[in-house]
């Protein structure tokens, strides 16, 4: 038996609003605060990079674990508990990678919180999109792009306090053990104002028999051909974002010339391009509609790339990095509220399309990393570029479904 969300009053509509603007800078603060301490990470821990990409692996592994599993947990106990859980494992899994890195100096055991880290964070990843769908709806306004801005802020503000922490020589242990602390204090303050009923999908006394007749609906989403297409649309922008952060800095010194310096400014050029149009990206989908929004910034991503590669100097090579991050920018998130378009199938739905986003972003670097060592770095952008135009072709995929408002532009 399924749940008719109540009306919910307008100023508990805008704090539960809040609430997940909070949790999604949140999720960037607590990313960051563990990639920002990467080369403290290295030198206690006595590693190499070899065995630097284990820890990065095992923790990407887990993500994929935790992708899959969020579907399930949220039928199981919906999303406002499964968030409680999820998050409280997180700031769990800092203490323990803190504990391995530092106080112990123990690699297993690092790889163990990694591996929980990993997974509660892609748990939580899904479930508060899905939250951020359903808010979207209520409002009937496309908000996700701004929701992913709160994330993109949260990496930024994360990797400048791990900027400080290692400048004032922070140990790693106190900054993650810190950064648990800062989780459970903004999980406590901001789940209150999620609603219990939200995404849920069945009620907490219903029997088990319909709990696992809502499971095993929500699992036929992979036969859903449009699961599939809009997979492929966030996996060509999850490829197009996660090229630039891995190499764009690389290609700028490798492929175009410049110094060090010269890299960090362009890479800080792309990430301020894109966290912009996030930013403001939302009402430009209410105006033309998702579909063609993604149709026009797929050309300008693929545009600006090109421009990139083939840019004559230096000041058309950033003309070229400002279109490839606004061109990126609302691929992945848009591709996030397209798959959350039916209520009773959206934690299935956006796990789905998540899980085939994010092969982007674990197996991206190391391909094209391999790719680059045989061709070099500028020629295997080349392959991004088809990506992004895949992505483009597949944009029709995203159209509203019907009964939904949100996405389909105005007349």
């Amino acid at each position: 038996m399924t749940t008719k969300a109540p009306t919910l009053p307008h100023a508990a509509l805008g704090q539960w609003r809040a609430a997940v603007f909070a949790l999604f800078l949140l999720n960037g603060v607590a990313f960051a605060s563990w990639a920002s301490r990467l080369p403290s990470v290295k030198r206690s821990l006595g590693i190499g990079d070899f065995e630097l990409g284990l820890l990065l692996f095992v923790m990407g592994a887990g993500s994929l674990i935790g992708l899959g599993a969020a579907n399930i947990i949220v039928v199981r106990w919906g999303a406002r508990r499964g968030l409680y859980v999820m998050f409280a494992g997180l700031a769990f899994a800092l203490v323990i990678v803190g504990l391995g890195v530092e106080t112990l100096e123990s690699f297993p055991v690092a790889a163990v919180g990694l591996a929980l880290m990993g997974l509660t964070f892609g748990a939580c990843d899904v479930m508060i999109n899905v939250e951020a769908a359903s808010v979207e709806q209520r409002f009937g306004i496309t908000l996700m792009p701004l929701f992913h801005a709160f994330f993109s802020l949260g990496t930024v503000a994360g990797a400048g306090i791990g900027v400080a922490m290692a400048a004032w020589r922070v140990p790693v242990s106190v900054h993650l053990w810190s950064a648990a602390i800062l989780v459970m204090i903004v999980m406590l303050g901001s789940l209150r104002f999620v609603p219990a009923h939200e995404a849920r999908g069945v009620e907490a006394d219903a029997p088990a028999s319909t709990r696992r007749e809502r499971l095993l609906t929500t699992l036929t989403v992979w036969r859903d051909p449009r699961i599939y297409a809009i997979g492929l649309i966030m996996l060509g922008m999850a490829f197009a974002e996660g090229s630039a952060n891995d190499w764009l800095t690389i290609a700028v010194v490798d492929g175009h010339g410049q110094s060090e310096a010269v890299g960090a400014a362009a890479f800080t050029v792309f990430s301020v391009a894109m966290t912009a149009f996030r930013a403001v990206g939302g009402p430009l989908v209410d105006r033309i509609g998702r579909v063609w929004t993604l149709r026009i910034l797929s050309v300008a991503a693929a545009a600006g790339l090109v421009i990139f590669i083939l840019a004559p100097n230096l000041p058309v090579a950033f003309v070229g990095i400002i279109l490839w991050g606004a061109g990126s920018s609302l691929g992945f998130p848009l591709g996030m509220s397209a798959a959350a378009d039916d209520p009773k199938k959206a934690a299935a739905s956006v796990s789905a399309a998540a899980t085939i986003g994010y092969i982007a972003f674990l197996c991206g670097p190391p391909v094209l990393g391999w790719i680059s060592h045989q061709i070099g770095i500028l020629p295997t952008l080349w392959i991004i570029v088809a990506l992004i135009a895949m992505s483009g072709l597949a944009s029709g995929s995203a159209k509203p479904i019907a009964g939904s408002t949100v996405g389909a532009g105005r007349p």
